[in-house]
């Protein structure tokens, strides 16, 4: 009988469900019991350091649709579709690598999957089986309107008009049609309010509100779709409400605002408005560990599964 690593990987998922079930509370005791508002163990973890299909090298954004199929991108310039327990599901490669690969993944409103290709200098639109729709930005790096420094996330508006974080000499945030054609942009280098550094990522709720992670500014900007600016929150710390360069923002069907933080490699659940409500993780490897995590992504159910990028795995929680 041949073995198939594909088809070995939702029993590996399970196995290591079990072991975490099993152990993971006493591991837990030590690793992250202490700080305010800290959780409990992972409900699982997942993942193989690799590059084959199912496998995973220096995960760095995830989305997931509604089917709760997890998306998530890695260092190998692939799009891996998994489901929410970590079986893989198939797999595809952008159109041109590089070493650092895509910063954002977004599933938009119509279900395709909206694609930061960063060092490329453009934004690409897939459908969820990985056909290739068409691109924003003509691919040159660029300062003036419509071209990129280095785009880091994409979101959606009711209207269908694309919003583009990007970092470099730009620190700005462009808005597109749903034809791609540039309309506006707001921003700049910057630490005032409205300004950025470095703009990792976007969540858009269901009234239009952009929250935004300025990561090196540590801290959360929420606009409209206008560019005005609506609510400003964080400093940077240790303690529950400040944050060190977040690197991630993912919206939950309970409404709140989940943030993964790089700097303290943990994730902080916030209410729409700013307010701190619990945080979760550590530094470290084991269970409950997280080693700079770069992203994370919420699921119907509110479970997070938050990218433990340079422990190569996948980690879910209820916060």
């Amino acid at each position: 009988m041949t073995w198939n690593p594909h088809e070995a990987l939702p029993a590996w998922s399970r196995i290591v469900a079990f072991v975490i079930r099993a152990i993971g509370p006493c591991l837990l005791a030590t690793a992250s019991g202490c700080g305010a508002g800290t959780s409990g163990s992972p409900d699982l973890v997942w993942g193989i350091h690799g590059t084959k299909d199912g496998w995973i090298h220096k995960p760095r954004v995830a989305a997931f649709d509604g089917d709760d199929h997890l998306y998530l991108a890695d260092l190998t310039d692939r799009i891996q579709v998994f489901d929410r327990d970590g079986g893989f599901l198939r797999s595809w490669r952008t159109p041109d690598f590089n070493v650092d690969g895509p910063s954002g993944l977004t599933i938009d409103r119509e279900g395709r999957l909206l694609v930061a290709d960063t060092h490329f200098y453009r934004v690409l639109v897939y459908r969820p089986t990985g056909e290739l729709l068409f691109q924003i930005g003509d691919g040159v790096q660029g300062t003036e309107p419509g071209r990129f420094g280095y785009p880091t996330d994409v979101v959606i508006d009711k209207a269908g008009n694309f919003y583009v974080a990007e970092y470099g000499d730009n620190d700005r945030i462009q808005v597109f049609s749903p034809e791609g054609e540039w309309l506006r942009q707001w921003g700049g280098h910057g630490y005032e309010p409205g300004e950025f550094l470095r703009p990792r990522a976007m969540a858009i709720d269901d009234r239009d509100r952009i929250y935004v992670a300025d990561s090196c500014n540590h801290r959360i900007q929420v606009f409209d779709v206008e560019g005005r600016l609506l609510r400003i929150w964080g400093t940077r710390g240790k303690k529950l409400g400040e944050m060190s360069y977040p690197y991630d923002v993912s919206l939950g069907p309970d409404d709140a605002l989940y943030v993964c933080e790089y700097g303290n490699s943990r994730v902080q659940k916030f209410t729409r408005d700013g307010k701190p409500l619990a945080v979760w993780g550590s530094s470290g490897r084991g269970p409950g560990e997280l080693y700079n995590p770069w992203a994370l992504a919420v699921d119907s159910q509110g479970e997070v599964s938050v990218v433990d990028s340079n422990n190569h795995r996948v980690q879910r929680f209820r916060l």
